[in-house]
């Protein structure tokens, strides 16, 4: 029994203080006031030290696994120990549930990336889906990011989505000239950046790219039925304009992620998805492809989640750049990376909230006197994982 106490709780309505969370086991047993506190002599104490206690982060689009796997395009280091590595970076982030988000490209000319071959996605998914059966802090999910190209790909996709080891899944279309790369400009960058290229080839891979067959309707309707009766939510991404909002939805799409505009975010909010924008965005000041501002999705109320994208240490900074920059409630943003999302993927029964009988992933977060966020106790399943001490000498 822990009680986590001298803090300002994030419940699901607004943060307390004067208040304590009692952990009993791997479950929340209660919201008890200060002066209860000891009633419970035989329970643990953590002290928050008047910093914020909070429900653990659950990041539904994170492909940071791809890098610690492969950290050079042609390097490939051992799966069990990348999971292993990652999480412990993960648990310090404050990340107490991360969607490792997987993607299913075909034989990638661009960017050569090793950790991306058939063989090499599979041996990912399949160490994603034993971690739970030995030792490990977080918890593993799978989020298979489909690119609709990849028409060769799409039964290792099914048979992953049959053996239960898919828990989101979006479609990608990253044809130049639509979406992300709406400006051929910003592909033409981007292939340079992964390869040292000269114009002529670059020009033939964007012919090549835009003429690529894409999997037929029927085909994503199918792969989408077979996930939703599976109980998986499906993600849109890039989403630029109306019709596709439209088209994604007719096939039980209710998550939108990276809308390009802020007009395409308030229709997407509009036809009942969940939007997520990247918190990396946030901390920039903008997207790196010059799409939506995160940070002005987020103060118009077009968005609902916030996911780390490429950068897990970004979710902690981005809660409090959001509120003390832009001025947004930070119970607000609290939701945005921990009960919103677990809403989106169908979790909240068990996680996302500070409330009695869900499960105890809790964090405390403190801050310096110039407001850096300092996490510094995790606790997973009821199980206290890490504590931090900071030291000034």
């Amino acid at each position: 029994m822990y009680i986590i106490h001298n803090g300002k709780v994030v419940t699901e309505d607004a943060i307390i203080e004067d208040h304590a969370v009692l952990v009993k086991k791997e479950r929340i047993q209660a919201i008890i006031h200060q002066d209860q506190v000891g009633i419970y002599p035989e329970a643990k104490r953590i002290d928050a030290r008047g910093g914020y206690i909070s429900p653990g982060f659950i990041d539904i689009h994170s492909d940071y696994i791809e890098t610690v796997a492969s950290p050079r395009p042609s390097s490939v280091m051992d799966f069990n120990l990348s999971i292993r590595e990652a999480e412990k970076i993960l648990i310090n982030q404050g990340i107490t549930t991360m969607f490792h988000s997987l993607s299913f490209y075909r034989k990638d000319k661009i960017t050569r990336k090793h950790v991306r071959y058939p063989d090499n996605m599979q041996r990912m998914i399949d160490t994603i889906h034993d971690t739970h059966q030995q030792l490990h802090m977080i918890r593993h999910r799978l989020h298979a990011r489909f690119e609709m190209d990849n028409i060769e790909g799409i039964d290792l996709l099914i048979d992953n989505i049959k053996a239960d080891k898919v828990h989101l899944l979006s479609f990608m279309d990253h044809t130049p000239g639509q979406g992300q790369y709406r400006n051929l400009e910003v592909y033409r960058e981007n292939i340079k950046g992964h390869r040292n290229i000269s114009d002529e080839e670059v020009n033939v891979l964007l012919a090549e790219r835009k003429s690529t067959e894409l999997l037929t309707i029927e085909k994503i309707t199918e792969v989408a039925e077979l996930a939703q009766a599976k109980g998986i939510a499906i993600a849109s991404h890039d989403d630029d304009n109306v019709k596709k909002l439209e088209l994604v939805k007719s096939f039980g799409t209710t998550i939108s992620e990276f809308p390009i505009t802020l007009e395409i975010a308030r229709k997407a909010k509009a036809h009942g998805f969940y939007t997520i924008v990247g918190a990396p965005n946030v901390l920039l000041g903008g997207s790196h492809s010059g799409n939506l501002s995160a940070a002005e999705a987020v103060e118009y109320g077009y968005a609902d989640i916030l996911c780390s994208d490429y950068y897990p240490a970004a979710l902690i900074h981005a809660i409090f750049d959001l509120h003390d920059q832009k001025a947004v409630d930070l119970h607000k943003i609290f939701m945005m990376v921990t009960l919103n999302p677990a809403q989106a993927v169908g979790l909240d029964n068990e996680l996302g909230s500070i409330k009695a009988g869900k499960k105890a992933d809790l964090l405390v977060i403190e801050r310096m006197e110039d407001g850096y966020p300092m996490l510094t106790a995790t606790m997973v399943n009821g199980e206290l994982i890490t504590t931090t001490n900071y030291r000034i000498q």
